[in-house]
């Protein structure tokens, strides 16, 4: 019976958030722009996924006497210096860049709401320690940040993904310490903690679920920009290693030749630009219907 007593209060602290998220979801529906990016943006993680089998050509083989060939029908995207199809190289190159946006913002996610939880909820001590080893590391623009772990573990496409998601911690961090600041002063989670719930289990299952909105958002737009530095630091040399098709490689590689073929950069770029198009679409979609302030309309 007293567990049953204790139990009872304890499922009906925190407000229901299935209303909000189908409410959500519904204006998500509504919004073209939202509902073109995240077409696209399935589109693009189906071609990166099929790209080993749907790609015309091995991305890595050097066809002979085919270098630098124009756009046609057996090459569409035209052939590179090395006489490499550029097409089977932006296929696959989407799945390393799209795996570098999703890995990167998700090690940023991991570090981020796990300082962010505890500097929100414990404040003090907690608060001071996060709250100084954020500043430091906002002291340093993000990609500056990058570069300096880059130079710590060495270039690579791993240690890309790490120095990217580490750069992005401090933003997650901030946002999660901020909301919890307001979260935990909600009725339910005082609640929670009378009648005994332990911290941990206060900071899941109470505030966690009421923090995630726009983290969400920022997470969306987060991987643009992940995709965007790691582009920008393959194309320094500092990410993927030749042969290995990555679009800031290859625009690295094609740099050189954009007077006599276009294509080896052009194609890179534009697939580039239409992932973070897509993505920041998606992102602002999520963004206006998850707004608090939309949610009576």
């Amino acid at each position: 019976m007293t567990g049953a007593t204790a139990t009872t209060p304890e499922l009906r602290l925190a407000p229901r958030a299935g209303g909000l998220w189908r409410d959500a979801l519904k204006r998500l529906r509504r919004n073209r722009g939202a509902v073109i990016g995240g077409v696209v943006l399935v589109a693009l993680i189906l071609m990166a996924l099929g790209a080993p089998i749907a790609a015309p050509f091995d991305p890595t083989v050097m066809l002979s006497g085919q270098a630098m060939q124009p756009p046609s029908a057996l090459h569409l995207f035209g052939t590179d210096q090395f006489g490499r199809d550029i097409l089977s190289r932006v296929m696959n190159g989407a799945r390393l860049s799209l795996q570098l946006g999703f890995i990167s913002v998700g090690i940023a996610l991991i570090f981020g709401i796990v300082l962010g939880l505890s500097a929100g909820y414990y404040g003090r001590g907690v608060d001071a320690v996060v709250s100084m080893l954020m500043d430091m590391m906002l002291a340093f623009p993000g990609i500056l940040l990058a570069l300096s772990i880059i130079a710590i573990f060495g270039p690579g496409l791993v240690n890309l993904m790490i120095a990217v998601g580490i750069s992005s911690v401090p933003a997650y961090t901030r946002l999660v310490r901020g909301t919890v600041f307001t979260v935990k002063r909600q009725t339910y989670v005082e609640a929670a903690q009378v009648v005994g719930v332990g911290s941990v289990r206060i900071m899941a299952r109470h505030i966690l679920p009421n923090v995630l909105a726009p983290v969400i958002v920022l997470a969306t737009l987060g991987i643009a920009q992940a995709i965007l530095i790691g582009a920008a630091l393959s194309f320094l040399g500092l990410g993927a290693k030749p042969p290995t098709p990555e679009w800031g490689a290859m625009l690295s590689e094609g740099r050189s030749f954009m007077q006599t073929a276009w294509w080896i950069t052009v194609f890179p770029g534009l697939a580039i630009v239409v992932t973070v198009l897509a993505i920041n679409l998606l992102g602002d979609g999520l963004r206006d219907a998850l707004d608090p302030r939309l949610r009576v309309r």
